[in-house]
């Protein structure tokens, strides 16, 4: 089963993000901060985490930046509700990160996160 991060300051977005990939037959984990998510990705393996670009504590290209330092090859999405997410091409250890926008839709987000396992140069175990 496919484990994944999810990493968002609020609540019922981690729950609504969640409740997809569990239905989805993904292993989920929930951070509600960049130090949460870091320490939950140093006690465990991963295949893909969603990242909140605005966190409370911090920021999530900062934290990106530190996922992608530890497993370059990480499939992650970057989600925001406030901007448009093109800034992420300007970095080069943001390269390959799927950007999605809040609100979206279930269908939305499976089809983000096979996009980001294709630009990471592999495929999700089955479940997508």
């Amino acid at each position: 089963m496919p484990r994944v991060l999810i990493i968002d300051d609020q609540k019922d977005v981690r729950a609504m993000v969640a409740i997809v990939l569990r239905v989805n037959r993904f292993e989920v984990v929930e951070a509600d901060s960049g130090a949460a998510a870091l320490k939950a990705f140093e006690e465990g393996a991963f295949d893909a985490a969603i990242v909140d670009i605005f966190l409370g504590d911090t920021s999530g290209v900062d934290v990106i930046a530190s996922l992608r330092e530890r497993m370059p090859e990480l499939p992650i999405i970057a989600v925001s509700g406030m901007t448009t997410l093109d800034f992420l091409d300007q970095a080069p250890h943001l390269a390959n990160v799927v950007c999605l926008q809040k609100p979206f839709r279930p269908n939305d987000l499976l089809q983000a996160l096979r996009k980001a396992q294709a630009a990471a140069g592999g495929e999700l175990p089955a479940a997508v």
